[in-house]
């Protein structure tokens, strides 16, 4: 008996272990099958996602430029102007980067931290190779009174370390001010956040366009015959596959006060002179909306096609009413196509750059002419990289309020 236990002890454990075998080689087979998906994920999303991150922070301008300034400043404590050694290590760096021509970038780096810093950086180094005095720090004191103000050396020292906050805070109009810590800055330069909130706005103005136009659209294609549904369909994707630029530029020739539009509202006698509807918030919204649209019926309508028709038949032999039926029983059915095509409309309009800069006016930039602006016009790669820090977040903070609301439990119901 105990040698046959032994056995079937034996022949378990033999078995436990192929199982085990084949269950590892199940799951290797698998992850081999979503390895390449995984790894293009990754090259993607994930690797420049994590370079706009590291941009936004990332500060070696001027620690390559000035690296005897940069150590010399390291031990400065910020509490009195900084001594003779500091003053010459700038004027050993000066110097060399003038000859290699890299002080101009340290010079426009400097500028960001306090303006016309530029100017006076660029002076004294076109200068410095002519001080012939024994103390440098008064020479350049001498050049620019405002080498011997402390505000100027502070500077310094905060752009010369190697990551800095400086992008993400200006991103919300905050700074990093000594003694203060973190404040807000003036209010004539509070820019950012109106940026923000206003791209936010027009936005969200353009989600609600689109489901009030887009929502009915969707329905009548879900409701209609299979060959009047293929006609609708093309009317909604010939737009969708026209390229973004001639689309807006087509409602430039349209809404112009020369227009096609005007023309006709002036020929039926609706008007005596021209709307301005081009380079003003109304052509934005305009645009915007055609080109958005398709993203807000393709959603809603592959939810409405699954919808059986027999709950407002059911409805309706209860003694509902059409509209109240379509409240209780076919609107909440169609809430996760509405949220998806809410969430992909809001999304994609604050990236957009081309459509407000062509149709809109001075007031009706989004952010992403911001980041266009300082990552193609001034090429102040980390403020355009904390910019799209800013953006990305406020994305991510918007995801979980859909999955609440509109996500994967509702589907579930459905």
């Amino acid at each position: 008996m105990a040698s046959l236990r032994h056995a079937q002890k034996t022949g378990q454990s033999v078995l436990a272990g192929k199982l085990a075998r084949g269950e590892r080689a199940r799951k290797l087979t698998a992850l081999s099958l979503i390895a390449p998906l995984f790894l293009l994920l990754v090259c993607v999303f994930g690797v420049p996602i994590l370079a706009v991150l590291y941009y936004s922070v990332d500060n070696p301008l001027i620690g390559k430029v000035l690296p005897q300034t940069t150590a010399a400043m390291a031990e400065w404590d910020g509490r009195a102007l900084p001594g003779d050694a500091a003053f010459d290590a700038f004027a050993a760096d000066a110097k060399l980067a003038y000859k290699a021509k890299t002080i101009a970038r340290a010079a426009l780096r400097l500028n960001y931290e306090i303006a016309g810093f530029r100017s006076m950086t660029m002076k004294a180094a076109r200068r410095i190779h002519r001080f012939k005095g024994a103390s440098i720090k008064e020479e350049l004191i001498a050049l620019d009174k405002r080498w011997g103000d402390i505000v100027y050396w502070r500077a310094i020292k905060d752009a010369s370390a190697s990551y800095t906050p400086r992008y993400l805070l200006a991103a919300v109009d905050l700074e990093l001010t000594w003694g203060q810590g973190i404040v807000q800055v003036e209010e004539n330069r509070r820019i950012y956040l109106a940026y923000l909130m206003e791209t936010f706005w027009i936005s969200a103005v353009v989600v609600l366009l689109c489901v009030v136009i887009g929502y009915p659209i969707a329905y009548l294609i879900a409701t209609s015959k299979p060959a009047k549904q293929r006609i609708l369909f093309i009317l909604i994707l010939i737009p969708f596959w026209t390229s973004l630029l001639v689309r807006t530029a087509a409602w430039v020739v349209l809404l112009q006060n020369q227009g096609m539009v005007n023309d006709f509202l002036i020929w039926l006698g609706i008007t005596d002179q021209p709307f301005e509807m081009i380079f003003n918030r109304f052509g934005v919204y305009v645009a915007m909306v055609h080109i958005l649209l398709p993203f807000m019926v393709l959603p809603v309508y592959s939810v409405m096609k699954s919808i059986s028709t027999d709950y407002m038949r059911a409805a309706a032999s209860l003694g509902a009413r059409p509209f109240s039926a379509f409240l209780s029983i076919y609107l909440p059915q169609t809430i996760p196509g509405l949220g998806a095509g809410c969430l992909l409309v809001f999304v994609i309009s604050l990236g957009f750059y081309i459509t407000p800069a062509l149709v809109g006016g001075r007031s009706d930039q989004m952010i992403a002419s911001l980041i266009a602006q300082f990552a193609l016009g001034t090429a102040n790669w980390g403020m355009a990289a904390a910019l799209a820090v800013v953006v990305l977040v406020c994305v991510a903070a918007i995801y979980p309020i859909y999955h609440r609301f509109a996500g994967g439990d509702r589907m579930k119901l459905n």
